[in-house]
């Protein structure tokens, strides 16, 4: 029996072929192979292979990336959040079209989704909303959002943001608290991955506090004697590094760090390993130098291999000398964002890694300029907005555009799209302003991006996988032509899966949509649910007249894989009392006077053909007169269906209008799109509330069942009338595909629409994220601000066809009215 998603190894073969030609050009000058050494050991040819056997890796494991412009940083409950999805391969970074549908979700602290939705995504691109409930609690929620395909990796790499929601109905207010230790940390992490004694070690650190933000400090690192052997200080965001050297083996050694407000932090190094490996890193003007130490005697030789986005870029084989290997690497053969370095050992395990960033030095440049800085109230802004790539040459892009006001609630800025698919996207956890790491080329930017880099882990695989003998297929596959409804049928009673057994999904409509599967070997079941939009009940079951001992259950296709996280209770100072109560006002103002303009959604552009196309006969009951039994009906208005009785059974003849002899078979019979195998029941409707019937007079392939035609009734109102189902049948309430929202702007383009009294207290002033430049020149927008006066910021997010990406704010103000 064919694999469940046979149909869409295509789409995998795809991904296999795209990513090796990615990863031509992201090495364009070719893998770097150093052969140092003069003899050819069976050991050394065994590493010399990892490089390969990456690489195959990577065409199987293309990453994929998300990135969500969401419209705004700040909330109160009661509002709509506006995002917009760009889908990028994770090499390149270009727009990546396989995946048709993202999973956008909203967290709490507890890491339990408060809002889902289902994207679609169109050329790559996609958008959404979240209506924020008026019950939602005050607090930092994180965004996050994944394909299918992403859920093979590890969650820390699905795209993570942070918003705030106020519930102003309570009171999150309250006195500066007195600064404490409590919930702050530090950790440390020696470059390379372990301290061994006698070897001198570059140690990066982390201070935060409850929020996971970086906390300035300085200190002394002491033995368990309590002598002094080290001094640190951080730099940038609560990270800082120091050299080290441990004496002893199964010493202690403990950190002392001095923090804000003379409160002092005193936590312990890793321990200290007696024989081992040590890495370190050193940067020149032109060039790297990565340094492996060892305590190891008689060290086997050892490879350096170096990778990009799973994309290897260096392997060369180094051999100790006086316990010591010396790699020099030339930094015009890096790639750009990260790096990771790994030392294995003749066993081809990994020993060591290590993170390096080179900025990538093109990007994306959007301009946004205004037709003036002040406006009035309910005064037209025109925006003319450009993108250019290298040279300044205009490029066509993709982007998105929010106009929200500034105040001190709404003060902070959201990641842009450059830093996070370049850097932000590569690593674990949360990263502290990353567009910093990006603003300029100086000495102090560097070190606090080699400080970040030293505090990550191990890559986004397990080097297991890639040097096994064998490797599972993926657990998820990429849904290439939309979205996926999931499930598995058991044998009732037992539980044991029941393998070989058509399956059927319909959602009643007048509409009629009908999908079926077969069940695999493990019991699953697989549903492309294509056009299928909103909240819908859905039905899913067998042919109980064959079987009515199985029983499905249909799984949620949202992620139970959650990353690590550290969100404080949301405080706010006291002082920001009048702006809550702003915003209180200006929310309940918006739901009063504009709450049906903002329900206003796009019509889904779906089939209103039936998904069997034009029927071959098709009866409107209401041209006849009308009969009280479904019997007569078929017999005396529906020559083409053939109406019979064998021991107590009705049954269905459809007559073959290609040799004008009725099949021997029942065929497929549905209501509202709903299976009905019971011809018993069909002949029990009430006709009166049939308006429609339509009929195939031959046979009818469906996926892999053929049936003996197709006989389908429509109701008038398309909700199954007083039809009962199956109680073998599964009946389930499903939200589909997210019906797109309309963003609703007020246009004051006449004297009368200027002088209305309904009053405009609108935050965000304009949402578009359906943006798009051409090479010819800027493009042209416009909206009015509203009855708010203040700063207003303008922010863009853009990515090209070629994969730049790039980001850009500015700020106009709106007056009040004399």
């Amino acid at each position: 029996m064919p694999h469940l998603y046979t149909a869409d190894l295509s789409a995998f073969h795809f991904l296999s072929r795209w990513v090796a030609r990615a990863g031509a050009g992201l090495l364009a000058g070719g893998l770097l192979w150093s052969g140092s050494l003069s003899s050819a050991h069976a050991q050394s040819d065994s590493l010399r292979t990892l490089d390969r056997q990456l690489s195959r890796y990577s065409q199987q494991r293309l990453p994929e990336k998300l990135f969500l412009h969401v419209d705004r940083p700040f909330y109160v409950s009661g509002e709509i959040m506006w995002f917009k999805v760009y889908a990028v391969d994770g090499v390149q970074h270009k727009p990546l079209m396989v995946s048709k549908v993202a999973y956008v979700e909203l967290l709490d602290r507890e890491q339990k989704p408060v809002l889902q939705g289902k994207i679609k995504l169109l050329n790559a691109a996609g958008q959404g909303t979240f209506v924020l409930p008026k019950s939602l609690a005050s607090g930092t929620y994180t965004v996050r959002a994944y394909t299918n395909w992403m859920k093979n990796f590890p969650p820390e790499y699905y795209f993570h943001s942070t918003i705030t929601v106020v519930n102003t109905f309570g009171s999150v207010t309250k006195a500066a608290p007195t600064p404490t230790t409590a919930g702050t940390d530090a950790q440390f992490f020696p470059e390379g991955g372990h301290l061994v004694k006698g070897l001198t070690s570059t140690v990066a650190f982390q201070v935060t506090d409850q929020r996971g933000q970086g906390v300035a400090a300085s200190g002394i690192i002491v033995d368990q004697r309590g002598r002094n052997v080290a001094q640190l200080s951080t730099l940038k965001f609560g990270l800082g590094s120091f050299a080290f050297t441990p004496t002893e083996t199964g010493a202690s050694y403990s950190a002392i760090l001095q923090l804000p407000n003379n409160q002092t932090l005193t936590r312990k190094l890793p321990a200290v390993q007696e024989q081992g490996y040590v890495l370190h890193l050193a940067s020149t003007a032109n060039g790297l130098s990565v340094t492996v130490q060892t305590t190891v005697a008689g060290a086997d030789d050892i490879l350096l291999l170096g990778h990009a986005r799973q994309q290897p870029f260096v392997a060369t084989m180094g051999r100790f000398r006086d316990n010591k290997a010396v790699f020099t690497l030339d930094k015009k053969d890096l790639p750009e964002g990260i790096a990771h370095f790994t030392v294995f050992n003749a066993a081809r395990k990994p020993l060591c890694e290590r993170l390096y960033f080179t900025p990538p030095t093109q990007q994306l440049t959007l301009r946004a300029s205004t037709d003036k800085k002040e406006y009035s109230v309910r005064e037209k802004v025109s925006l003319q907005l450009s993108a250019a790539g290298p040279g300044a040459r205009p490029l066509p892009a993709n982007a998105s555009v929010a106009v929200y006001r500034l105040d001190s609630l709404s003060a902070a800025a959201g990641t842009s799209i450059n830093s996070y698919l370049w850097l932000a996207s590569d690593l674990k956890g949360r990263i502290e302003n990353p567009d910093y790491y990006f603003s300029a080329n100086s000495a102090e930017v560097a070190q606090a991006a080699d400080n970040l880099m030293l505090t990550q882990g191990w890559s986004r695989f397990r080097w297991a996988d890639v040097v096994g003998s064998s490797r599972p297929a993926p657990a998820f596959y990429p849904e290439t032509s939309g979205h996926w409804i999931q499930g598995k049928l058991t044998h009732r009673g037992t539980g044991q899966a029941a393998p070989g057994i058509p399956v059927y999904l319909a959602s009643p409509s007048r509409q009629p949509r009908l999908y079926s599967s077969i069940s695999q070997p493990d019991g699953r079941v697989q549903f492309d649910m294509r056009d299928f939009y909103g909240p819908k009940e859905i039905v899913v079951q067998t042919n109980t007249q064959v079987d009515s001992t199985y029983q499905v259950e249909v799984y949620s296709p949202f992620s139970t894989a959650y990353a690590p996280t550290q969100q404080a209770a949301l405080q706010l100072p006291e002082s920001l009392r009048p702006e809550l109560a702003q915003r209180h006002l200006q929310a309940q103002v918006q739901t009063a006077y504009f709450k049906k303009f903002t329900n206003q959604y796009a019509l889904s552009q779906t089939d209103s053909l039936p998904f069997y196309g034009k029927p071959s006969e098709q009866y409107m009951l209401d041209a006849y007169t009308r009969f009280k039994v479904m019997e007569e009906v078929m017999r005396e208005y529906v020559p083409g269906v053939l109406v019979r009785i064998r021991k107590g059974q009705f049954h269905f003849q459809v007559i073959d209008h290609l040799n004008n002899q009725p099949m021997t078979d029942d065929p497929l019979v549905l209501l509202d799109g709903v299976p009905v195998f019971n011809i018993n029941k069909v002949v029990a409707l009430d006709p009166l509330k049939i308006q429609k019937l339509d009929v195939i007079t031959s046979r009818y392939f469906h996926g892999r069942q053929i049936h003996q035609g197709l006989v389908s009734y429509t109701t008038y109102k398309g909700d199954l009338g007083s039809y009962k189902l199956d109680a073998h049948a599964l009946l389930q309430e499903y939200e589909g595909l997210q019906r797109q929202r309309e963003f609703y702007s007020p246009r004051y383009d006449t004297p009368q629409a200027q002088q209305s009294r309904l009053p405009d207290f609108r935050n965000l002033l304009y949402w578009n994220p359906q943006v798009t430049t051409t090479a010819a020149g800027p493009s042209a927008l416009s909206f009015y601000t509203a009855d708010q006066p203040g700063k207003y910021v303008v922010v863009v997010q853009g990515l090209s066809t070629t994969g730049l990406a790039g980001s850009y704010r500015t700020f106009l103000q709106v007056k009040s009215a004399l």
